[in-house]
């Protein structure tokens, strides 16, 4: 997916009137367990509501959805000796195949974690 369009994906989940059971936003908050419920959470929310995919979004604010930008790097969060996307893999049961990618948005760094719907 090229950065226009992730950024494109991120005004467009900010423009919900607020967040769904399909998609989140987080400041800094990258708790490894936390992720994981919410993944599998995300993912069967996403089959309910028939969407596609799902979605966590680091640096941006719950309440507004304003950009506020993050300092989350998921490739350098470790749990254990283990980088946090290995331990995710390894850690959800079924196997999501997840993605994490980082967007230099306008108005600030942004990550967005893409969960497909349970299958």
């Amino acid at each position: 997916m090229t950065a226009a369009r992730d950024i494109a994906l991120i005004d467009e989940l900010r423009a919900l009137p607020a967040e769904a059971a399909w998609v989140e936003f987080k400041g800094n908050n990258t708790d490894p367990e936390m992720i994981g419920k919410r993944c599998s959470a995300l993912s069967n929310a996403a089959r309910i509501e028939g969407k596609d995919t799902a979605y966590m979004v680091w640096g941006i604010e719950d309440g507004s959805h304003a950009v506020i930008g993050t300092d989350f790097n998921p490739d350098m969060k470790k749990v254990g000796n283990q980088g946090l996307p290995i331990w995710l893999a390894n850690s959800l049961q079924p196997s999501i195949a997840f993605s994490f990618r980082v967007a230099d948005h306008p108005q600030g760094r942004v990550v967005l974690l893409e969960i497909p719907a349970a299958t």
